[in-house]
């Protein structure tokens, strides 16, 4: 999925990084909420890959229908001017199992 609007952007560049959901009930509401929270303060585009399905990862209901549990992998993908902010920022988030118990 590739959006000619971001990448016309001067600055843009791709980000990717893969992480590993380590938190008990993995990607539920709540993590979902906290990484569309999060993406949203950021002008880049942000895709989440689960296996082989991406959605866009600026949107609650996409991240839920992952179904990614406990130990799952993830792929980020953040295009834009502060893409490697973005990925940066919920890799860390994400790492830290969103505040719940690991």
């Amino acid at each position: 999925m590739r959006h000619p609007e971001v990448f016309s952007e001067p600055n843009a560049v791709e980000v990717r990084r893969e992480v590993t959901i380590v938190n008990e009930a993995g990607l539920h509401a709540r993590p979902c909420h906290a990484i569309v929270s999060l993406a949203l303060g950021f002008e880049s585009a942000l895709w989440v890959r689960c296996g082989d399905k991406e959605v866009n990862g600026k949107s609650i209901l996409a991240l839920m229908t992952l179904t990614a549990g406990r130990a799952s992998v993830l792929e980020i993908r953040a295009v834009g001017v502060d893409a490697e902010r973005l990925v940066e920022g919920l890799a860390e988030l994400i790492g830290a199992g969103f505040g719940e118990t690991l």
